[in-house]
């Protein structure tokens, strides 16, 4: 799955299609790879969507990336505003996640130590061809372009996947 925090779509999808993802992810019936971009600081301006995924890259550090994750897009702004180049804003939006607002997640929030990973990880997204976010990949199939995709569809093909 390749997100962007900015990005309103990405917000639309992980509405709709987090419960379930979540189900069949903690039922071990799917594995999501996320691999966070930064199409809108360059299509917009601004830091926000760097210093988002390098916040989420520091949640992860913490082993809460999920909640977190979920918390940003739940607090997303609208996709002009830059809010998330306000690192002391990520930082809040920790407080939403228990145990994570701690000394380090805090430092490497500040140091933006997860920068060079984020730039890494968008450099993969531009390589790859893809066009925009989020692009969300089963068996190598962007099934976000799928007009007709529905969570209960999600399910019934990671069901049938599971079943091979």
């Amino acid at each position: 799955m390749w997100e962007d925090f900015r990005c309103p779509a990405c917000k639309s999808f992980e509405q709709v299609y987090s419960p379930t993802i979540h189900e069949l992810t903690e039922a071990g019936q799917l594995k999501v790879e996320y691999h966070l971009v930064t199409l809108i600081d360059g299509g917009m301006g601004g830091t926000g969507s760097r210093n988002s995924a390098n916040a989420a890259a520091c949640a992860q550090d913490a082993g809460k990336f999920a909640a977190y994750h979920d918390v940003l897009f739940e607090n997303q702004p609208v996709e002009s505003d830059d809010a998330f180049a306000d690192k002391d804003r990520l930082i809040d939006l920790a407080g939403k996640v228990e145990g994570l607002d701690t000394p380090a997640f805090r430092t490497c929030v500040e140091d933006g130590t997860h920068n060079s990973w984020v730039a890494k990880s968008h450099e993969a997204f531009q390589k790859g061809g893809f066009s925009g976010t989020p692009t969300v990949l089963f068996d190598g199939k962007n099934i976000y372009a799928d007009r007709a995709m529905t969570p209960e569809k999600l399910r019934q093909m990671v069901e049938e996947a599971n079943k091979g």
